[in-house]
């Protein structure tokens, strides 16, 4: 397996790098936090930090069991800090330890420590964390591996697959970096796959939200993998889940939401009135953060890839720092995706296949009804006729968009 740059990610650190804030790294279970700082140890140890002054504790590890307790762990962490020079000091998985917002502000006041925290779960990163750090810290959102991460991690012989070969390898071994120790091995690749599941599902939620029917949450959960793209509601599932002698109330399907979305195993996309420019809050779309998990544990269906796409392109524009919405258009129709970033909009379609003309048609028609001036595109899999312009909306083929 190949090292995987991820530049993006260990930039932002760079940046930050000995500035008086804490630095929080957030994201799903096995998406690469724990490397990314080994990473940045590694640039920090190139660039005249000595190894003594870099203090790094991963807290599901069974040797810092004593550390668990806020003061012990600020007492170890006093007991090794350099007085004469700058210490950096890694914590993952801080969630561990009771009350550990005493410690860290406690190293905090210290003019000569450098802060970097991770946690698994968005419920404790933008939860808790902005309660008892306000105004003190600083966070990057980690997502698992991008298709481009993906193929630069791929081995020698996977490099030489076509372009769609990789792409079909993506959605079946998914997106966490180290199911690419499983490119030959899918039985392994999908065990792998589970384990992340249970334990975010056991974990992160039940545990967490102290879910006494776990039964049903898995349910629910498969429910929303198989309707990805769809708009859809608490009231709607739990309409479903009662037709199917599954009886739950609204209420109780939101909380899971909500936990299946601050477990970031999905991503909720609320909806964008486009002409009204305003939010909508009924009837949004989820979208789950690795289609190999999804295909995993769902069957789709033939037509399944078009909502398979729509969720990668989904997760691209946020890994390229876009708030996406789904875009209203009233009762006129609907554009697959409003991405804002920077107070400026671009607008995203996605299709599988529109060399039929009628196809075609169909896609172009929500976008040509925005009559402003900021980019529109439509991203399919198309091969023939892949990169046109249509009066100004763009056509491009999604896999080149991707690997842009």
């Amino acid at each position: 397996m190949n090292i995987i740059k991820r530049s993006g990610y260990l930039d932002w650190l760079i940046r930050q790098k000995d500035k008086q804030i804490i630095k929080v790294v957030s994201g799903v279970r096995r998406c690469g936090k724990s490397t990314l700082f080994a990473i940045f140890q590694e640039y920090l140890l190139a660039n005249g930090v000595s190894p003594e002054q870099i203090i790094s504790i991963n807290f599901e590890n069974i040797e810092y069991e004593e550390l668990l307790d806020y003061k012990a762990l600020y007492r170890h962490i006093s007991e090794h800090l350099l007085s004469d020079r700058k210490n950096y000091i890694f914590f993952d998985e801080i969630q561990h330890v009771a009350q550990y917002q005493k410690a860290v502000d406690s190293l905090f006041l210290k003019e000569n420590c450098d802060l970097y925290l991770t946690g698994s779960n968005a419920y404790f990163m933008s939860g808790e964390l902005a309660t008892l750090l306000t105004g003190r810290y600083v966070e990057l959102s980690m997502m698992p591996l991008s298709f481009k991460e993906f193929c630069e991690g791929l081995n020698e012989e996977r490099q030489t697959l076509s372009t769609q070969e990789k792409f079909n390898l993506y959605l079946t071994i998914g997106s966490f970096p180290y199911v690419l120790r499983y490119q030959y091995g899918m039985r392994d690749a999908r065990e792998y796959m589970r384990s992340i599941y249970e334990s975010i599902l056991l974990n992160d939620i039940v545990k967490r939200y102290h879910i006494a029917d776990a039964n049903m949450l898995e349910s629910i959960t498969k429910f929303v993998m198989y309707n990805i793209g769809n708009r859809t509601s608490p009231t709607t599932i739990a309409n479903t889940m009662t037709s199917n002698q599954r009886k739950i109330d609204a209420k109780t399907v939101d909380r899971y939401l909500r936990g299946l979305t601050e477990s970031l195993m999905f991503y909720e996309a609320r909806r964008y009135n486009i002409k009204g420019k305003e939010f909508l809050t009924t009837m949004n779309k989820y979208y789950v953060t690795d289609i190999g998990m999804r295909n995993m544990l769902v069957k789709g269906r033939e037509s399944d890839i078009g909502h398979i796409l729509e969720n990668i392109i989904y997760l691209e524009l946020k890994r390229r720092g876009c708030e996406v919405y789904v875009g209203q258009l009233g009762p006129e129709g609907e554009v697959d995706f409003v991405a804002m970033k920077d107070g400026k909009l671009e607008y995203y379609q996605v299709s599988e296949i529109t060399i039929d003309k009628h196809v075609l048609r169909r896609e172009l028609a929500p976008l040509q009804k925005i009559k402003d001036n900021y980019p529109k595109y439509l991203l399919t899999l198309d091969t023939i006729f892949g990169e046109m312009d249509y009066e100004g909306i763009q056509k491009t083929n999604a896999l080149n968009w991707l690997l842009a």
